[in-house]
């Protein structure tokens, strides 16, 4: 009976230790495109900035531009900076 305990505990160890790794991979996978994300907020915001900051260029900075910015990342800006030449920012 006692090989029969060791092989059970041999078993649910390695469901464990399998449920475990298999969780970190999706944790690393979900990680990866959250710091993608935020790199891109904070490149579109600073991106945003520079821009704002040449003398041709006048995109007023609200809530509304730095969302675009933000969640665009440098499309969105490109965006803006389109807006602003057409007039419509």
């Amino acid at each position: 009976m006692e090989g029969f305990s060791f092989l059970v505990l041999i078993v649910v160890a390695t469901f464990i230790i399998a449920g475990g790794l298999a969780s970190l991979r999706i944790l690393f996978g979900v990680g990866r495109k959250i710091l993608a994300l935020a790199g891109n907020i904070v490149l579109g915001i600073f991106l945003l900035f520079s821009i704002n900051m040449l003398p041709f260029v006048n995109i007023p900075i609200n809530p509304l531009t730095v969302l675009v910015a933000g969640f665009g990342g440098v499309t969105g800006v490109g965006i803006l900076l389109i807006g602003n030449i057409l007039g419509l920012v």
